[in-house]
This record gives C-alpha cells, structure tokens and sequence, in this order.
C-alpha cells in the first residue's frame, strides 16, 4: 500500500513537472489527464504509465476542443458580417 502511494506521488509530481516545465499553452489537459491516468494507472500497477498517457490524452482533448471553439468563433463572427443590401433602382 506504502509503496504504491509512493509511486502515486512520484507519478502526480513528473506529470506536474512536465506541465509547467513547458509552455502554459502546452499544458492544457495535461495535469487533469495525468491525475486521472495515474489513479486509473495505479489500480493496474502502472501509475507512471498511467500518468503520462493520461497527459498525452489529456493534452490532445484540450487541443481538440480549443480548435472547435475557435471553429465556432469564426462561424460566429462570419455570421456577423452579412454584407449591406444592395440600392434599389427606385428613386423618390
């Protein structure tokens, strides 16, 4: 139980490491990913392994929903900018 927990913390301590090692944009997913990877790691005796996938995967869902949002910001923003209707030909 000891050994594990240790483990557990070394896990949590490289993922954090890992993240503000880095740039912040780069870290985006990262930590959440890495805790619930290395708890999910740890029940199968893998909890490093855990955490480091879990930062990987972790970090690609960030990436992932980043680009839809600004997908949907664009759309937004195109919607906004609908061109001025065209002058009739009818003069008082």
């Amino acid at each position: 139980m000891k050994r594990g927990l240790i483990g557990l913390s070394l896990a949590a301590a490289l993922a954090l490491s890992f993240a503000f090692g880095t740039a912040t944009a780069d870290a985006k997913g990262c930590i959440k990913g890495a805790i619930v990877g290395g708890i999910a790691g740890h029940a199968a005796h893998h909890g490093l392994i855990g955490a480091a996938a879990g930062c990987v995967i972790g970090h690609h869902e960030a990436a992932k929903h980043a680009k839809e949002q600004r997908a949907h910001e664009l759309q937004q923003q195109e919607g906004q900018q609908q061109p001025a209707p065209a002058p009739s030909g009818n003069k008082p």
